[in-house]
C-alpha cells in the first residue's frame, strides 16, 4: 500500500508542468513577446522596484496542465518569492496560452491595494479584451500598467537603501569601464599621465555621483588612473579592435541580469479569467 501511495505521488509529480527559473522581470516560454516588448514591459517593472520596492513578474506559459492556473501559479509564486520577505509586496501575472487563462498572484502585502475583485476587474476589463483581439503583448503590457499603478497608491515601506557591498560593486564596474573602454582613447588624446588622470577623475565623479560616499569614489579614482597609466605597458592590451576582452557582449552588465526574489510570501490572493 505505501509503494502504490509512492508511486502515485512520484507520478502526480512527474505529471506537473516544471517551475521556470526566475531569469527576469518577464519570462515568455512561447516567444509572445518581442524583444523591443519585453524590453518595455521589464523597464516599467524595474522601475517600480526602483521607487516602491515592490516585486512584479509576468510568465507566459504555454501551458499549466494538469494542475489548474491557480496551483501552478501559487507555485511559481512560492519558488520565485517576489516582493521584500519583511513587506510580502510581489505580484506574479501568469498567462497559459493554450489554456486560454490567466492568473494576478497577489502577496500578502498587497491583498488591500489589490483585492480579489480589483484584480479580477483588471482581468476582465483590461486584459482579456485585448487577448481576444489576438493583442497579447498589448494586453501584458496594460494589465502590468494598471498593476503597477494600484500598487503605487499604496503606501509602503521605502526601499532600502544600498549596501555597502552594492556601492562597492558600481564604482569596481564604473572604473573597470572607463579602464577598458575610454583609458585608450583618452591616453591618445591627452598624452599618458594626463589621460589617466583624467580617466580618474570620470571614476571619481560618477562615483561619487553614484553612491555619495567621497571617499570611497575618490579612492577608486585613483586605482583607475593607476590602472590606466599601466594598462599600456603592454602594447595594444587595450586596443579598440581586441574581441577577446572580459567585457563582451555575454558579460556581466546585461541589462536583464540579476533580478531575483526577495523573500516575499503569497496566500493565494489575486483572481483567475479566461478569454
Amino acid at each position: 500500500m505505501v509503494t502504490l501511495l509512492a508511486l502515485l505521488l512520484t507520478a502526480t509529480l512527474a505529471a506537473q508542468q516544471p517551475v521556470p527559473e526566475l531569469t527576469g522581470r518577464v519570462v515568455d516560454l512561447t516567444a509572445t513577446l518581442s524583444a523591443e516588448q519585453t524590453t518595455q514591459i521589464e523597464s516599467r517593472l524595474a522601475a517600480l522596484e526602483q521607487s516602491n520596492g515592490s516585486q512584479v513578474a509576468v510568465l507566459i506559459v504555454p501551458t499549466t496542465a494538469p494542475e489548474a492556473i491557480e496551483q501552478y501559479s501559487i507555485r511559481v509564486a512560492e519558488r520565485w518569492q517576489l516582493g521584500r520577505a519583511d513587506v510580502d509586496d510581489g505580484v506574479l501575472l501568469l498567462v497559459a496560452l493554450r489554456d486560454r487563462k490567466l492568473r494576478i498572484e497577489v502577496g500578502y502585502g498587497l491583498e488591500g491595494a489589490i483585492p480579489d475583485a480589483t484584480a479580477n476587474r483588471v482581468i476582465d476589463e483590461i486584459i482579456v479584451p485585448r487577448f481576444r483581439a489576438d493583442d497579447y503583448a498589448g494586453g501584458v503590457a496594460a494589465g502590468v500598467d494598471r498593476i503597477v499603478r494600484l500598487i503605487e497608491s499604496e503606501p509602503l515601506p521605502e526601499p532600502e537603501q544600498r549596501s555597502g557591498r552594492a556601492n562597492f560593486e558600481t564604482l569596481f564596474a564604473i572604473a573597470f569601464f572607463v579602464a577598458i573602454f575610454l583609458g585608450g582613447v583618452l591616453k591618445q588624446w591627452l598624452g599618458q599621465l594626463p589621460g589617466s588622470l583624467v580617466g580618474g577623475g570620470i571614476v571619481a565623479l560618477f562615483g561619487w555621483l553614484a553612491i555619495g560616499v567621497l571617499a570611497m569614489a575618490l579612492f577608486f579614482g585613483l586605482m583607475a588612473s593607476v590602472f590606466i597609466l599601466t594598462a599600456n605597458s603592454s602594447p595594444g592590451r587595450w586596443n579598440s579592435g581586441g574581441g577577446s576582452g572580459g567585457f563582451g557582449r555575454g558579460g556581466g552588465f546585461s541589462g536583464g541580469g540579476g533580478f531575483s526574489g526577495g523573500g516575499g510570501s503569497f496566500g493565494g490572493g489575486g483572481a483567475s479569467g479566461g478569454w
